[in-house]
């Protein structure tokens, strides 16, 4: 389903202390990531009707499989964002953890009337949200706050000093190969327990030691930074072989 966007309305700012409370669960990340420089009241804006082409392909996933993200929409079946007073820019969330989503909505029940009937958490494809383009709008991806601590862990195993996470962690293993019609695949996973899981099943297959077990054989790459490459590489009209390696 694809949902359309509020017309723009002045409420009072949830959305500090929103991001306060999931700090206190995980790492620095939500703290740069979501804090605003400046006060963002929830607002809302809308397309003209004229619009017919409201979500303009910008960039193809054909690699990115259909994993749920979690946004916020009212009883219209719109999509609700946040909206910069000063920027005059708007911000789409998408939350990794349905949790995290059902606490943003909590929130604006508590300061908005219009969102305290019919608003509901709703799925959204991964793979749709890299396709929206809207003048105005910026889309940004809230990780599960939990992984985020997870990839921050294996940074630390390996040596390397992080501070906070830019970005989504994705996860992936050197050990973890599979294969299909002659091609070979990286899968990456947004959760490391998945992965781990998955190194258990093949090793135990293959009655061979848990690759999970070896140092730095689990890697963390950036999600936004993978998303990026592939957009270099098809703006380029290379080989989508470096992009066939990698499947989510």
């Amino acid at each position: 389903m694809q949902f359309p966007f509020l017309n723009p309305s002045q409420q009072p700012n949830p959305f500090t202390s929103f991001v306060q409370n999931l700090k206190a669960q995980a790492t620095q990340f939500l703290q740069s990531t979501l804090r605003p420089r400046t006060q963002l009241p929830w607002a809302h804006i809308s397309l003209p009707s004229s619009e017919t082409h409201r979500f303009d392909l910008a960039m193809s996933t054909p690699e990115i499989e259909e994993s749920p993200v979690y946004a916020l929409s009212n009883a219209a079946e719109e999509f609700v964002l946040v909206s910069g007073a000063r920027t005059g820019k708007s911000l789409g969330l998408f939350c990794f953890k349905r949790e995290d989503a059902e606490a943003l909505l909590d929130q604006m029940r508590s300061v908005s009337r219009e969102m305290r009937e019919g608003s509901r958490v709703v799925p959204v494809a991964l793979n749709k949200v890299f396709q929206l383009k809207v003048d105005g709008v910026a889309f940004r991806l809230i990780p599960d706050t939990h992984q985020v601590a997870n990839a921050i862990k294996e940074k630390e195993k390996i040596g390397d000093t992080v501070e906070d996470f830019p970005g989504v962690p994705v996860f992936q293993s050197r050990s973890l190969v599979l294969r299909s019609q002659n091609r070979r695949y990286r899968p990456v996973f947004f959760r490391k327990e998945d992965l781990e899981e998955s190194l258990h099943r093949a090793s135990r297959q293959q009655n061979q030691l848990n690759p999970a077990f070896r140092r730095g054989d689990i890697q963390v790459s950036i999600l936004e930074d993978i998303i990026n490459s592939m957009k270099v590489l098809m703006s380029q009209s290379m080989s989508r072989g470096e992009l066939q390696q990698l499947r989510f």
